[in-house]
């Protein structure tokens, strides 16, 4: 059986709530975005991004390079992102303005690639004699990747290949340095893996492939590499010493690792990469890898809402069942590259777990991320906040209460809003005469093998997913893991075909109606007794939508609020204010005391019905307090 793949990214035309957030992007994310990278968005930090590319087109001219760079190491990247948004919104929604808008900066882009192909506006405008000499820090493969994967984007939408040509001259400049010339090294933060393999597939370039294979399969073979590195120059970007292996998951070979460790987003990154790798290549050993590391991270390393990175200490995975909701990470980059790990990993094998997983971290982490008008974002994700400590307190000061406009290191809103603008090609994949279902969006999806749906749903608040088939062929639907019952239906008679790793495989012909209906009764959820800092605690979730509480619906205050284990949770209705976002009622205590620190006189403990929202909509109504988990009451 042939490798299942993504769809085309042309071939998904949305509707519904998926298709509400790719015109938000459209409308507003994209255009605010782009204002931001050329530092006119009021009120956001400077970004100095195309002013970079500008400056570097006139250092490598021999002219005064202007105002110099400014921003992160890894500013260019900002851009790479923002033009992938866009060349998938595109896809969605024709638009000249933005096309033009687009073309233009490729073509900045190309006027800041040197002669030998190297593309870089930190080391073009300035240190250039510093090329390639700080692997782990410099994030010069980093911001490459990010350019290929754009490349890619825009060339498989519109046909252009301006920015897919400077990309592959780069790519030669790389292979040159590391292949043919026999450099040492592999990149410090993962990312042109993943991307190297995109461009291979885009381009049919063997050097992208072999180059891809040579990053992965060189890491943590010399696991002091980024230390030797360091010990040879005499400057430093961050400090960073690079002898720790596990944070930069360069302690040992790829191969042989096993637990999930060190910078969350560099970590999915990177297993992304070796996944699809292990897909293009048949690596079985590779495979197994990623297995074992995939279980590290869903089954004991994340949250209940598909976040991942538990630690502000270097944007980190802790150890095993440390999930503290207060001082969480969970960094809306990691849940992004957790969905393209889930997405390789069911490339490879069509199992349910990858899509729940994936279906998990966008209905929550990702769009939490961003606020609901789409022009203020969050970098971290906790599952707990209250102002007045968040915010402030020394070990909490990463947990904001309400989202910035914007970040000096921006590489979360436009990761957000690419994924967004690309979702056909998660919810939708493709091998041989079979197109696969993975998650429920309405709207219009044509197959390359000829299959051709009509999907339409209220999903995530309706569970009645309907397809018409408008070209027939080979079918599987994967059925929710959350999903406790469900039913299928084939032109009004239902049907019983035996679920394979959680998907119904069945042939359907033109006409066909397809009806599948999922279990969206409200449910407590209970964590782990080995995750020390939930203990006693339950949280409420709706099919794929984890829940909250917060201050504004129940009197300000959730601290003092206890859910009832024997009472009924219930479907309160839309709410405008949240976009429509379906509120819960749910039977709770609420415990009341004095002022007092600390008494022996017990607190009076009353019922009451608490309010939840979903997760992805909280911080939207200003600050107040917030809690996913609450304590149960039995």
């Amino acid at each position: 059986m042939k490798r299942q793949r993504q769809l085309n990214v042309k071939n998904y035309r949305s509707g519904g709530f998926i298709g509400k957030y790719q015109r938000l992007v459209k409308d507003t994310v994209i255009p605010y975005q782009y204002d931001v990278l050329c530092d006119k968005a009021e009120g956001a930090e400077k970004s100095h991004v195309i002013r970079n590319f500008e400056n570097a087109a006139k250092a490598l001219r021999k002219e005064d390079a202007g105002d110099g760079f400014y921003g992160m190491v890894f500013q260019d990247s900002d851009a790479a992102k923002w033009i992938e948004a866009a060349a998938y919104s595109l896809a969605c929604f024709s638009d000249g303005e933005l096309e033009k808008t687009v073309d233009t900066l490729i073509e900045k882009i190309a006027a800041a690639q040197d002669d030998d192909g190297y593309l870089n506006t930190r080391f073009t405008v300035t240190d250039r004699d510093k090329r390639w000499t700080n692997l782990l820090e410099g994030h010069e493969l980093y911001c490459a990747g990010h350019m290929a994967e754009a490349a890619c984007a825009y060339y498989e939408v519109t046909g252009k290949r301006r920015l897919l040509d400077v990309m592959l001259k780069n790519v030669e400049h790389i292979y040159r340095h590391f292949i043919t010339e026999g450099r040492e090294g592999y990149p410090g933060h993962p990312e042109i893996e993943l991307a190297l393999l995109k461009l291979y597939r885009t381009s049919g370039d063997e050097r992208c492939l072999e180059l891809a294979r040579h990053f992965i399969d060189r890491r943590g073979v010399d696991a002091e590499f980024f230390k030797k590195e360091r010990e040879r120059r005499n400057w430093t970007v961050w400090g960073n010493n690079g002898e720790d292996g596990d944070y930069q998951q360069s302690g040992r070979p790829v191969r042989e690792q096993s637990d999930a460790t060190g910078h969350a987003v560099r970590a999915v990154y990177l297993y992304t990469g070796m996944a699809d790798l292990a897909g293009e290549t048949g690596d079985v050993e590779l495979h197994d890898a990623c297995v074992r590391l995939w279980d590290s991270m869903t089954k004991r390393r994340m949250y209940i809402t598909g976040g991942i990175g538990s630690t502000v200490r270097g944007e980190a995975f802790s150890v095993d069942y440390d999930l503290p909701s207060d001082t969480a990470y969970a960094e809306s980059c990691a849940s992004v590259g957790l969905i393209f790990f889930a997405s390789r990993m069911l490339e490879y094998e069509v199992k349910g777990e990858y899509a729940d997983v994936m279906e998990r971290a966008f209905y929550n982490t990702v769009l939490a991320g961003m606020q609901l008008d789409g022009k203020r974002f969050f970098y971290v994700n906790p599952l707990e906040v209250d102002p007045g400590i968040s915010g402030i307190s020394p070990d909490k000061r990463h947990d904001l209460p309400q989202r910035p406009g914007w970040y000096a290191c921006a590489c979360c809103p436009p990761n957000i809003a690419r994924l967004i603008s690309s979702f056909g090609r998660y919810a939708y994949g493709e091998s041989g005469d079979t197109a696969y279902c993975h998650m429920y969006a309405d709207g219009e999806v044509t197959f390359d093998n000829g299959v051709r749906l009509i999907c339409r749903t209220g999903y995530p608040y309706s569970f009645e997913i309907k397809y018409t088939v408008v070209k027939g062929g080979r079918l599987a639907i994967r059925i929710a893991g959350w999903s406790e019952s469900c039913r299928l239906e084939k032109n009004g008679a239902e049907l019983s075909e035996k679920l394979s790793d959680g998907y119904v495989y069945l042939g359907v012909n033109d006409g066909d109606e397809l009806v599948l209906t999922l279990d969206g009764t409200p449910k407590l959820y209970y964590p782990s007794v080995k995750i020390p800092s939930l203990t006693g605690m339950a949280a409420v979730c709706r099919g794929p939508l984890v829940y909250c509480f917060e201050g504004v619906d129940n009197g300000g205050d959730v601290r003092s609020l206890s859910i009832d284990a024997d009472g009924d949770i219930t479907v309160q209705g839309e709410d405008g204010s949240l976009g429509g976002a379906v509120k819960l009622a749910v039977k709770a205590i609420r415990t009341e005391d004095g002022d007092e620190l600390y008494s022996s006189r017990a607190p009076q403990r009353n019922g009451c019905a608490a309010v939840a929202v979903p997760y992805y909509t909280w911080g939207n109504r200003g600050e107040n307090q917030m809690r996913v988990w609450l304590p149960l009451k039995i």
